[in-house]
């Protein structure tokens, strides 16, 4: 059994932090001024560039999240081969791979550097129509042609734009999914009951929301978290390399706009990010997280968001 990640922060220091040096130069980060394997204020600050870069949670601190993503962002698309596999590879090269697919038409899914069975079938339709071997594989034969044929335009708009907007992805047929530690999961449940078919899961484990959700095509996911520092509503859906969740920006509008509506809450921000619930869920996920509220702001928040979930299922 693996050892549990071990955070680095301001202070620490020896091999680790020089591999962290080492990743963060590679990425084309500014020359360090700390010493090689110690972590200062320079370290710090390209980590939370690199946070920013990547949206993940801004703190200047090397967790289990940002090493994985320090670790995906030095793949290039033909360093290695790509292939569909459990668990999923996972990689800035595998971005780069759904990009140029989805610039050329066929749909890799969401461009979330995942290597996913949707991915696997462009690949293979990509290998169809160029009359290559079809094994869902990037080869080196299969990225030369993919290469070859590559739109002149490097902005050219990607089919998974298309579809995200035109909904084709939508699907309202499987289950309500809440989760998280706050009290609004119970509330939310009680307020759609008999109107939505409801999942409530009592665990802030991405993996297991993630596996669940994403077994059960559920239609929505709805992350919750109490932070108590937090002054208001933070609405977060996915955003990341070149793409974003339209509809969970949408509906994380339709709530913003009716909080505004009243006085239960502080300061309400809207953000696209890349935190785990987000990039591991296929389907539209929002995370809220919100400060302490009494009882009474509870329900009113919990009204809220139910009020615009049926409102988005017209039920």
């Amino acid at each position: 059994m693996p050892l549990p990640f071990s955070t680095l922060q301001r202070g620490a220091s020896g091999e680790r932090v020089r591999e962290l040096h080492e990743r963060l130069a590679a990425l084309g980060q500014a020359a360090i001024a700390d010493v090689i394997d110690s972590f200062g204020d320079e370290t710090v600050a390209l980590v939370e560039a690199f946070q920013r870069a990547k949206g993940l949670v801004i703190t200047g601190e090397v967790d289990e999240v940002t090493w994985s993503r320090l670790v995906e962002a030095g793949w290039r698309l033909g360093d290695r081969l790509l292939y569909f596999s459990r668990p999923h590879l996972r990689g800035d090269d595998i971005a780069e791979l759904q990009v140029r697919l989805a610039q050329l038409g066929f749909n890799p899914g969401r461009i979330d550097g995942i290597f996913g069975p949707i991915l696997e079938d462009a690949v293979r339709d990509f290998q169809r129509n160029c009359d290559l071997p079809v094994d869902g594989t990037l080869t080196r034969r299969t990225l030369v042609e993919l290469l070859r044929v590559a739109p002149s335009a490097a902005l050219r708009n990607l089919v998974t734009d298309a579809r995200d907007q035109a909904g084709f992805d939508a699907n309202e047929a499987g289950p309500l999914v809440l989760c998280g530690d706050s009290p609004l999961r119970t509330l939310i449940e009680e307020n759609v009951a008999g109107r939505l078919n409801v999942v409530s899961l009592a665990t802030s484990a991405t993996d297991e929301i993630a596996s669940f959700a994403n077994d059960n095509n559920a239609c929505v996911v709805l992350s919750m978290a109490s932070t108590e520092p937090l002054d208001g509503v933070h609405l977060h859906y996915w955003a990341s390399y070149r793409s974003h969740s339209r509809r969970g920006e949408q509906f994380a509008s339709s709530i913003a706009s009716s909080l505004a509506k009243t006085e239960l809450v502080g300061r309400v921000e809207l953000t696209g990010m890349a935190l785990p619930i987000l990039r591991e869920t296929r389907m539209t996920t929002l995370h809220i997280e919100h400060g302490v509220l009494d009882d009474s702001g509870l329900a009113g928040l919990a009204a809220v968001i139910s009020t615009v979930l049926l409102e988005v299922f017209h039920r």
